[in-house]
């Protein structure tokens, strides 16, 4: 299986990764949900987090999915990529989902905001103990 094959496979079994930002230039991680159409990543969040607020300043992020706990030799990708933050409405409607209910009121929420990530670079990382993979965009 190619790296490009492995890391869609990734993405599409995985949807819960770290994302990490800049802020006062040190490092910024938290957990998001992600979802992926092709090798663009999309998430949702508040507009008035902390995390909008520093890819508004620098756009730049680092995503680390795919790990699922079994252990050491898990697959996982490493991807850096650059965020944009849109209340567009066709985007909000393509990306809600049930999983959302709980932040926001629903896909019309004025609050709500979808991170799309265009990845940079990609590698698929601890793959049967071979280097890492770069994945060709």
């Amino acid at each position: 299986m190619s790296a490009k094959e492995t890391a869609l496979k990734i993405l599409d079994s995985s949807d819960v990764g770290t994302m990490a930002t800049v802020y006062k230039v040190k490092p910024h991680s938290r957990y998001m949900t992600f979802f992926h159409d092709d090798f663009t990543l999309y998430t949702a969040t508040s507009n008035d987090t902390d995390k909008v607020e520093e890819l508004e300043k620098n756009p730049y992020t680092h995503i680390l999915i795919g790990y699922d706990g079994d252990g050491v030799g898990d697959t996982y990708l490493e991807i850096l990529g650059k965020a944009t933050v849109s209340d567009d409405e066709s985007m909000k409607e393509k990306v809600w989902n049930d999983k959302l209910e709980g932040w926001f009121d629903g896909p019309d929420d004025p609050k709500l905001v979808i991170l799309k990530i265009e990845p940079e670079s990609m590698r698929v990382m601890n793959k049967k103990g071979q280097p890492p993979q770069e994945v060709t965009l």
